[in-house]
């Protein structure tokens, strides 16, 4: 497996996503503490500081893991440029910095961060694969509830700023890209797993997740107009049985108890918002009551709210929210079934466990425990 120069621009604009996210979330807070809605100003930052120091505490214990295999010691300054939030940044500069030599010049050396001398190819994927599962884990620990907190904002006062139109659209863009960036990373950098090639299976898993996901947080959306504290509840109740499936699972991502404790919380939180195989086995019949679970619940809230309507909403607005509720859900669903039944790369392969959004085991890998075979 080769790093391209079409990969390298790739990445080039993973970083300008990520920076562009960034400035719009700040963005966006400041507006709403200008605009006096302190509230949400201080839910935008708090959601922005939770992803950052779940990536920044993952980003430094691989920093370490890589150091101790390299035989080298730990260096406090890695601790510092992840305390002052530059541990992506950090990994962007390293990664891009390789990537350059390996794509344009085909160099075949090795850095000094990593003295270990393997495939200069390999070493960039594995870096671009670090980057893209931190830059998911940001996506859906910030981006997700930030976009349920845009959409609040907007069906509330009818019409946005465009401080607003733009957090969603990046939103959607940060969730998207780094959904199936992550998702093709993974596979390229594991040569024991078949490549997700082409268009048609990319863009089926993007419609699949963005589809699911924006029926998922419209619905949460209307619910926290019925009640914010119901809403509240359903998704710690909801977290709290993602938190439990991981622990069911016995997930061995992280070599300590602490990291693989954090690991869990994450992919609880991920759980609430969209399905993520844990471990690596098949998960048909789990991805099957997930999904049927989430019908009921998004159907139930609808009747919910036909029946209870709020007055924010008259009856011709509640009725094009219904529709795209109904609509994106059934779209999601489909896209579902066309990419497992027609796209997804394992699907002839029946002694192979089907993996979803994690890493299978490839043996020498950091990741080699994200999915278990």
């Amino acid at each position: 497996m080769k790093y391209s120069k079409l990969n390298f621009m790739l990445s080039v604009l993973g970083i300008i996503i990520y920076i562009t996210d960034l400035i719009v979330d700040i963005w966006v807070s400041v507006r709403f503490f200008y605009e006096g809605q302190n509230v949400f100003g201080i839910l935008t930052v708090s959601f922005m500081l939770f992803g950052t120091f779940v990536v920044q505490c993952f980003s430094y214990s691989w920093f370490k893991a890589d150091l101790k295999k390299a035989g080298q010691e730990n260096q406090h300054c890695f601790l510092l440029l992840h305390c002052l939030q530059g541990g992506v940044f950090t990994r962007y500069w390293f990664a891009l910095k390789k990537g350059y030599h390996v794509a344009f010049k085909n160099s075949s050396k090795t850095d000094n961060f990593m003295e270990e001398q393997i495939d200069p190819h390999k070493e960039v994927i594995d870096r671009m694969t670090d980057l893209s599962m931190l830059r998911l884990f940001e996506t859906y620990l910030e981006g997700c509830p930030q976009l349920v907190l845009q959409l609040y904002t907007f069906l509330e006062h009818g019409q946005a700023n465009f401080s607003q139109y733009a957090a969603i659209m990046v939103s959607c863009c940060a969730i998207s890209w780094s959904t199936v960036d992550y998702q093709v990373a993974l596979r390229k950098s594991l040569p024991d797993k078949n490549l997700l090639n082409g268009f048609c299976p990319k863009f089926t898993y993007l419609f699949y997740k963005l589809f699911t996901l924006l029926s998922w947080m419209l619905t949460v959306v209307l619910l926290l107009f019925l009640n914010v504290k119901i809403a509240f509840f359903l998704l710690l109740f909801l977290w709290f049985l993602g938190i439990l499936w991981a622990f069911k699972k016995q997930t061995q991502f992280c070599a300590s108890i602490s990291m693989e404790f954090l690991y869990r919380v994450v992919v609880g939180f991920i759980l609430t918002f969209t399905f993520f195989n844990v471990k690596g086995q098949n998960t048909k019949c789990p991805m099957f009551c997930y999904y049927i679970v989430r019908v009921l619940a998004t159907v139930g809230i609808l009747v919910v709210f036909w029946i209870s309507p709020v007055s924010i909403f008259n009856s011709d607005y509640f009725m094009s929210i219904s529709i795209t509720v109904a609509l994106t859900l059934v779209l999601g669903i489909i896209f579902l079934i066309v990419y497992y039944g027609t796209f997804h790369p394992n699907r002839n392969e029946e002694t192979k466990p089907d993996e979803i959004d994690g890493k299978a085991a490839q043996r020498d890998c950091r990741m080699e425990y994200f999915l278990m075979e």
